[in-house]
């Protein structure tokens, strides 16, 4: 315990000294204002929606591995954040259509601080369930940073914030909490095969755990294998895992992801008349899949996987699943997406409704249902236009932070919002001064105004595009010598190991006495970054460059593409000779 206080108080202690290094280059932090991200993408266009309608994904950019519960009417939904923060969003629904965005569940850096993590690291899979026991809801996932390992936080009201994070003692990933009819719990999760009985690339098998509800920790020597493989071990399946358990009709079904997060991904079911097992695998196995379809396929939707499911409005069961929309050149820019269907669960086992041919973007509304999504706060969704100036007294929830709070670097000026530059750059894997908003359709633009005047090379700010710290795009305005500059870079990291490699893309010579516009333009896989001087005729710099490194299948890892608005201290961006 001393232990685990000590490194607390140093890690408060190190982000008040940033902090504080941050506001003495107050005085020369840049100021963003008037900043609009704009959707347009073709399938929006050409499937307009009807009165009784609305789109899926639900949830566009990078929000992957949703996990959903419900008390009563309210609807609760989580997803993977990595090293994003705050940890875990969480969004609330009353009818599965229309959300409401209520930020992070792990919102306290001193409990849960990714500061020196990789971005595909952090948290990620979580579970969310209501105990109607105890009138408790409970969020359980892996978290990969500060030595955590497995935990759970607990609240009344999801609205109201969460309790502290407690740690569980086991290993594995994706774990989930269950809480059967007579109150006890459960836990499952994805866990490596006992030592010594691997027999292939990707097995892995699903673990079961008691759970002891007044204690809150799993009871020590209940693991139990409960599948071992996936639904045909002879075939060698691999990755099963982000396993949910449920009970209808006095039996329990168990459904796990198969096939890894990728193109052979899919959703698989088991039935037990036990928590415990034995888990029978369902003979109309996969459940849901997007695998065995035309790879040149009119707006492909693929990597179909990782649900949860839910009983719906008017006691119609849907399942939420993460699937990806790749662009042109089948690259995958937006990141994993929540999607939803509803889910077909009158016979013996659940069926995904259509989910097992070519996707569709839109879904019949359930009945009494109105579509009010980007309206009276709803989170959007289609083809949409997100502005913000900055003057309201809360940030939106949709900015968020890289390995730290946004709360760090921002400041709110008269005329927009202040970044406070850290002296860290994008490449390095500390908190950077960056304020992101995910990329959320193939095709959009993403243009803020910036005020700034640079006092030396190491001071730059502006806009970014970024996939990791290795695979990302800058634009914005440095000094060299008596001159400003503004300077386009590409950081790329090959093969992902090594030193990240920067390249000076294109530079100009600009006036700073004005502020300039910035602009990121995408149109698929071709970005362009733009500028303007007098705030309406905007320039191109650097011409049409390839969005490969903004991909999760070129540049690795899970989380999608992000846009920020960017300061440092730290910049070794020159401009070209």
């Amino acid at each position: 315990m001393k232990n685990k206080q000590f490194i607390m108080w140093c890690t408060t202690l190190l982000l008040a000294f940033t902090a504080v290094n941050a506001q003495k280059k107050a005085k020369n932090a840049p100021i963003f204002s008037n900043v609009v991200y704009e959707g347009m993408d073709q399938v929006y266009k050409d499937n307009p929606l009807k009165e009784n309608e609305f789109y899926t994904p639900i949830l566009q950019g990078f929000y992957p591995d949703p996990a959903i519960t419900r008390k009563g009417d309210d609807y609760y939904m989580v997803c993977s954040s990595f090293a994003v923060f705050p940890g875990v969003p969480i969004f609330h629904s009353k009818d599965l259509v229309n959300w409401t965005d209520l930020g992070g569940v792990l919102n306290n850096v001193d409990e849960f601080n990714p500061h020196d993590t990789g971005i595909s690291a952090g948290v990620y899979a979580p579970g969310i369930t209501y105990n109607p026991h105890n009138d408790t809801f409970y969020m359980i996932v892996t978290a990969f940073s500060g030595g955590l390992g497995n935990i759970i936080v607990k609240t009344k009201d999801p609205k109201q914030g969460w309790g502290s994070p407690i740690k569980l003692d086991f290993g594995g990933i994706d774990p989930s909490i269950f809480f059967d009819d007579d109150g006890k719990g459960y836990v499952v999760h994805n866990d490596a095969p006992d030592k010594g009985k691997e027999l292939y690339s990707g097995h892995r098998v699903i673990k079961m755990w008691d759970y002891d509800v007044e204690n809150d920790k799993v009871i020590p020597g209940t693991d139990k294998i409960i599948v071992d493989g996936g639904v045909d071990l002879s075939k060698k399946p691999i990755w099963i895992e982000a396993p949910h358990l449920y009970k209808k009709d006095g039996s329990y079904y168990l459904m796990c992801a198969e096939g890894g997060t990728g193109g052979w991904h899919s959703e698989v079911i088991f039935k037990s008349d036990s928590p415990k097992g034995p888990f029978i695998p369902a003979p109309s196995n996969p459940i849901l899949t997007q695998r065995y379809f035309a790879k040149d396929r009119e707006n492909k939707v693929d990597w179909a996987g990782h649900a949860d499911l839910v009983k719906g409005p008017n006691d119609q069961y849907y399942g939420v699943f993460l699937a990806v929309r790749p662009n042109e050149e089948d690259r995958v820019n937006t990141g994993r997406e929540t999607f939803i269907l509803p889910v077909d669960w009158s016979g013996e086992f659940p069926v995904f409704e259509n989910g097992l041919i070519p996707l569709e973007p839109k879904l019949e509304m359930p009945k009494g249902v109105d579509n009010k999504t980007g309206q009276d706060g709803f989170f959007p969704n289609g083809n949409f236009t997100f502005k913000d100036d900055f003057s309201a007294d809360k940030l939106d929830y949709r900015w968020i932070g890289l390995r730290g709070p946004r709360e760090a670097f921002i400041e709110k000026a008269k005329n927009g919002l202040k970044i406070l530059p850290f002296e860290t750059n994008i490449k390095e894997v500390k908190p950077t001064s960056t304020l992101f908003h995910r990329q959320m359709h193939r095709s959009f633009s993403f243009t803020t105004t910036l005020e700034y005047k640079p006092k030396s090379e190491k001071d730059l700010a502006g806009v970014v595009a970024l996939q990791n710290e290795g695979s990302n795009y800058v634009f914005g305005v440095t000094k060299k010598d008596k001159d400003y500059y503004l300077v386009l870079a590409k950081n790329t990291w090959p093969r992902r190991q090594g030193e990240i490699i920067s390249e000076t893309l294109a530079s100009v010579k600009v006036d700073v006495k004005e502020p300039i516009k910035l602009q990121i333009k995408a149109n698929g896989d071709k970005y362009e970054f733009n500028y303007s001087s007098n705030g309406t005729d905007f320039e191109n710099l650097g011409g049409v460059l390839s969005g490969a490194i903004l991909s999760t299948d070129v540049a690795g890892g899970f989380t999608g593409a992000m846009l920020g608005l960017y300061a440092t201290s730290g910049n070794d961006i020159q401009p070209n000779k």
